[in-house]
């Protein structure tokens, strides 16, 4: 490229993730290309050497003054803990030597605290050597620090912020991170993010509080913190297919030293790809030419995709008044929600039009910048919002009954909310004994809507209570009166129905013995209606001798003496359809079932099972043609003379099972429905009729005069 390239004809500079030998911090990315734009912007331009963790093609030279882009505490900040440490972060890099208790100081009513000055990564951070006083406005003032390259603060920055009456003793926590816990398909050159409940002290949190590890060995990386949010930029992009475990550990520590109660541990997952796609603005609050803001109102753009934290500061997202001038403020970062918030630090002026702005210096978590700037415009209006917002509708609704297992839950707010105010914390689900529902909360600024997505399916039939607290707060700051709670409960259990016995290659079997058959035609010829199985033993007899075409007639295949067969496999498959039979949970107790109406399920007995004489058992399968009834009986069944099994209702003989631990016995005149699987033998008395099969494993199988037929597909 020539120098004498005219600038409009020059390419755009992005950044690309280096592969030589150094690896650049992100304060390192974030000042070259900052101080990049600079120079290309006065033309200030020197040749550059390749690679060694610098930017290709070009050096600059930087004049450009320094400024603090975050502070902890807050300017005006009240409440703050009284053994608090405060802390403020630079727009660039900036030489240790020039900050010190001489160019940082802290005082209340023109009285210096003593403490010490410690600078780590472009934040500075003043301890106090002892508590601060209750319910003092202290004075903040930082005066000729100056950067790198010799550029002092262009005027002196100082803040104030009050203090509590009582000392921090309260662990901070993690809020919110990402990648999400358990996230799938995660770029590989993604950087991870977590979020604290409270300002945390910069100088412990380092690749040893905040580790990334991948079977056990730590992934090399830099970590930075601003505002509430620390980031962990891998050395080089993260393998295919891998599942990573992210750390914060109990040394990160709040301003006032108390470090988490105990290491905070999420994993996931990357996928087989880089992210290259560069994020963009998808919503603002006020909107694009909204008119009649209030004039206490922050400040909001919703994001494409997770950003790093780090990226989005004062000096990424602006605000201007119509002369240019910069609206001092606030910057803040939602992981959950994808919302960058600006609160100003004062009042907007009325019937104004002001311009909002989000640089293209801000990232994704992979590192891609947007493209271009997005810039709109509101104006506001003539009063100040002082009217706390309200829950207007929520789903499920209060007192909703059959809410699905896998629900989430909905809250709709009555005007635009501060996203950042919306979290696990003040939106709530609980049960009944107050155990708090795990889950996931986002706000959606368009429908102004926040939800909870728990993080496994509901429990049955069972009362929750949502609650969204009055920690919630408007865009104007202002937060609701009461809590809100409403309840709801979960839809009863869905208990799948029962699956059909598998009985394998015995669907065409009426009959299979182990011990053969004998048959008596005394009242009339016994027809067996299917195919019959004899093994090992393949004795069949009709009347005392060999069974003949008419002595059982058999309109099936009689299989016999066929060792390694069909027979012998129906053996395999009726000791296993005996197990899974079984092997079913045990259901209702029952003995005797006589006049009983039975719905479909499993039926016990661990002894005997039988139906009085004369009597009927029904089994009603409620409109349900594929309703399955198991009786699983620990010795003998008895179904006596004249006895009936009924079906009704759609139940089916085809899945009827009676799973015998010994023998079944019906009696004379009997009607009976089902399967029998029975472990020692079966017995018909004359002239009962099965719809169904005769199984037994050891021993033989006994008719008088009986049809048997298999039951209808």
């Amino acid at each position: 490229m020539s120098d004498l390239m005219p600038l409009s004809q020059r390419p755009a500079t992005r950044f690309i993730r280096p592969r030589c030998q150094g690896v650049l911090t992100f304060q390192q990315r974030d000042y070259i290309m900052r101080t990049l734009r600079i120079a290309l912007s006065l033309a200030l331009l020197i040749p550059l050497s390749a690679c060694g963790n610098q930017i290709v093609g070009w050096s600059v030279s930087d004049e450009t003054p320094p400024e603090v882009i975050a502070t902890n505490p807050l300017a005006d900040a009240v409440d703050v803990d009284l053994d608090t440490t405060i802390t403020a972060t630079f727009s660039e890099d900036m030489d240790p030597l020039t900050l010190d208790t001489m160019t940082f100081t802290v005082g209340a009513d023109l009285t210096p605290v003593a403490g010490d000055v410690t600078y780590l990564g472009r934040t500075v951070t003043f301890r106090p050597a002892e508590t601060l006083s209750g319910n003092t406005v202290y004075q903040a003032s930082i005066d000729g620090a100056a950067d790198l390259a010799g550029n002092t603060l262009a005027s002196p920055f100082s803040w104030s912020f009050t203090t509590l009456s009582l000392v921090d003793n309260t662990a901070p926590f993690v809020t919110s991170v990402a990648p999400t816990g358990n996230a799938m398909d995660v770029a590989r050159n993604s950087m991870i993010a977590a979020t604290f409940s409270e300002a945390m002290d910069p100088a412990t949190l380092t690749e040893l509080t905040f580790e990334l590890a991948v079977g056990g060995t730590s992934v090399p990386g830099a970590v930075t913190y601003v505002g509430l949010s620390a980031t962990f930029d891998p050395t080089g992009d993260l393998e295919a297919s891998t599942e990573y475990t992210a750390t914060i550990r109990t040394g990160a520590t709040d301003l006032a030293g108390n470090g988490l109660a105990d290491d905070y541990e999420w994993t996931f997952t990357t996928g087989a790809v880089l992210d290259i796609q560069p994020p963009t603005v998808t919503s603002t609050d006020p909107a694009v030419l909204d008119t009649n803001v209030a004039l206490n109102a922050s400040v909001n753009a919703t994001f494409s995709e997770p950003m790093s934290p780090a990226t989005i500061t004062s000096l990424t997202f602006t605000l201007e008044l119509p002369d240019g001038t910069d609206v001092l403020g606030g910057v803040s970062y939602d992981i959950p929600t994808r919302t960058a918030a600006l609160v100003p630090a004062a009042n907007l002026l009325p019937n104004t039009i002001y311009t909002a702005t989000v640089t293209n210096g801000v990232a994704d978590l992979a590192g891609n910048n947007m493209v271009l700037d997005y810039v709109w415009t509101f104006t506001t209006g003539a009063v100040l919002d002082i009217l706390p917002p309200t829950v207007t509708s929520t789903d499920p609704v209060i007192l909703d009954a059959n809410v699905a297992l896998n629900a989430s839950v909905n809250a709709t707010f009555s005007e635009s909310m501060r996203a950042a105010t919306i979290t696990s914390l003040t939106f709530t689900l609980a049960l009944p004994d107050g155990t708090g529902v795990l889950g996931g909360v986002s706000y959606d600024m368009p429908t102004r809507t926040a939800t909870l997505v728990p993080a496994a399916d509901l429990l049955p039939d069972t009362i929750y209570t949502a609650t969204v607290t009055n920690g919630v707060a408007d865009v104007a700051g202002n937060n609701m009166v009461l809590d809100y709670v409403w309840t709801f409960t979960t839809e009863a259990a869905v208990i799948p129905g029962l699956l059909p016995v598998n009985l394998g290659s015995l669907t065409s079997f009426v009959a299979v013995a182990g011990a053969g058959l004998t048959n008596s035609n005394s009242s009339g010829s016994t027809t067996l209606n299917g195919d019959v199985g004899l093994s090992p033993t393949a004795t069949c007899l009709g009347d005392g001798i060999p069974c003949t075409i008419i002595n059982p007639v058999i309109n099936g295949t009689l299989y016999a003496n066929d060792p390694g067969g069909i027979a012998a496999l129906a053996k395999v498959d009726l000791i296993a359809a005996y197990v899974d039979a079984m092997s079913r949970p045990p259901g209702t107790t029952v003995n005797d079932v006589s006049g009983m109406v039975l719905t479909p399920g499993v039926y016990t007995s661990a002894s005997t099972m039988s139906v009085a004489v004369g009597g009927t058992v029904t089994l009603d399968g409620q409109g349900d043609a594929n309703s399955v009834f198991i009786f699983q009986v620990g010795s003998s069944l008895t179904v006596n003379n004249n006895a009936s099994v009924l079906l009704i209702n759609g139940a089916k003989a085809k899945n009827v099972f009676w799973a015998i631990g010994a023998s079944s016995t019906l009696g004379s005149n009997v009607d009976f429905v089902g399967s029998v699987l029975a472990q020692a033998s079966n017995s018909v008395g004359t002239d009962s009729t099965v719809l169904g099969r005769l199984l037994c494993t050891t021993g033989q199988i006994t008719l008088l005069s009986n049809t048997i037929t298999l039951p209808l597909p």
